[in-house]
């Protein structure tokens, strides 16, 4: 008799590809993947643990499929992932619903996993296995490329090292063989998505090979864009912003976890930059590669911010002007070196200066909005509704997280069109189909 197995993937791009494989070996087995968990014999949960809230929203699913198990809606429960990996003892001991526990370097014995528990056995693993292949979960136009695993920065308020490991690049030969596949397979955007993509090849030669890397992608049939995300500033090298700046497959989309502006909290980080390097690297970005488009995170409320080093946050905002800015109030995460910083922020004011943060951005994003109108812009088509409107994103909104384009034509999902820009409305762009 066929099994079938529900999954619930919560958090990152990263964490989406791990879905992915693990459900591409289910299937592989021969068990049934059904697209909503209610009423699988197996429901897994494949966890984030970065913050307290993706941990409250990981435990919440937990409960919520829990319940559904003493309903006998659902049957077995394996947790996977960084709840899993970090928190397993606890999962085991104090939640009697869940039948296993699979770590971040255990996805590829899911197979197992899923066997031991349906059979009515408990399961726990937390060792490495090999790289499977996948079953993608994301539209059809766009997937992601997972190139390493793990991380070796250290960043005082950042847990994923001793969630994930050490940083480990995964061979160049085997990134290329997949996204050939993908794009045999329909593709039209590839993002390219690490910890850190900047180090990538550091571990393997001592070099570090992402420009190489960029190139060999962009040679592929198939592919209209190339999307890299998670570049760390310190290791951006004129190498690379040669690559962004001449390869025309490679949106001028510069995702950059800045963290913050002020060097004392900066070093606090453990950040590997200062205020005047970032400055510096983002005026030389825009000078090389024109129509650059810059995502950030923040964090404010970090212990020893006080107004003065929030103040001057909000100053380089103003004048730098992101064009896509995420901000989180400090979370003291068990483990770090940061959790255990004395002169605290109060979370209340942490938030406080997040929403400030983001009342700024917002309008620095709306008067961006503002200059694309009267332009054509190419854009990717994710949507076609009943009534003729569609919809899609340009090279500067990477999916889920940017904005959108509400256009009315003629196109499906995955063509690439131009749209002349009319109007713009609450972070989105509206415009009509140029029939060439």
């Amino acid at each position: 008799m066929t099994h079938t197995i529900g999954m619930i993937s919560l958090g990152c791009a990263k964490n989406q590809v791990n879905a992915e494989q693990m459900l591409y070996l289910l299937r592989q087995a021969g068990y049934e993947i059904l697209p909503d968990p209610d009423g699988a014999e197996l429901v897994i949960i494949n966890t984030c643990g970065f913050i307290d809230s993706a941990k409250e929203e990981a435990i919440d699913h937990i409960l919520a499929m829990g319940a559904l198990k003493q309903e006998g809606r659902v049957g077995k429960i394996l947790v996977t992932g960084c709840l899993a990996q970090r928190y397993q003892e606890e999962i085991v001991n104090e939640m009697p619903e869940v039948d296993g526990v699979l770590g971040t370097g255990s996805y590829y014995d899911i197979v197992h996993a899923a066997k031991e528990i349906l059979d009515g056995k408990k399961y726990e693993r937390f060792a490495p296995l090999n790289e499977p292949g996948r079953i993608l979960t994301t539209p059809e136009q766009y997937a992601y490329l997972k190139i390493a695993e793990g991380c070796d920065n250290y960043c005082a308020f950042c847990i994923i090292p001793k969630l994930r490991g050490h940083y480990r690049s995964r061979k160049m030969e085997e990134l290329i063989a997949e996204a050939k596949t993908l794009a045999e397979d329909g593709v039209k955007e590839l993002i390219v998505v690490a910890q850190d993509t900047s180090r990538y090849g550091e571990d393997l030669n001592g070099a570090r090979k992402l420009p190489e890397l960029l190139r060999e992608l962009c040679k592929i049939d198939g592919f209209h864009w190339i999307r890299v995300h998670y570049l760390y500033p310190e290791a951006i090298s004129e190498e690379l912003i040669d690559v962004f700046a001449t390869e025309p497959k490679l949106v001028k989309y510069f995702d950059i976890p800045f963290q913050h502006i002020n060097d004392e909290i900066l070093k606090k980080m453990n950040r590997h930059t200062d205020g005047a390097y970032i400055r510096k690297l983002v005026t030389h970005l825009r000078e090389r590669v024109p129509g650059a488009v810059f995502r950030t995170s923040l964090i404010t409320g970090l212990p020893g911010e006080g107004e003065a080093e929030f103040e001057e946050l909000c100053t380089w905002l103003r004048e730098v002007r992101l064009e896509r800015v995420g901000v989180f109030p400090f979370s003291p995460e068990e483990g770090t070196p940061a959790a255990v910083m004395t002169d605290r922020c109060e979370p209340d004011e942490a938030q406080r200066r997040a929403d400030l943060i983001l009342e700024l951005q917002a309008g620095i994003m709306d008067d961006y909005n503002a200059a694309c109108i009267g332009r054509d812009m190419t854009v990717l088509c994710e949507h076609r509704a009943k009534s003729g409107m569609c919809s899609g994103r340009t090279y500067a909104d990477s999916p889920e997280i940017d904005g959108t384009v509400y256009f009315t034509g003629a196109a499906r999902p995955g063509d690439m069109v131009t749209v002349h820009i009319t109007g713009c409305d609450d972070g989105d762009l509206a415009g009509e189909q140029i029939h060439e």
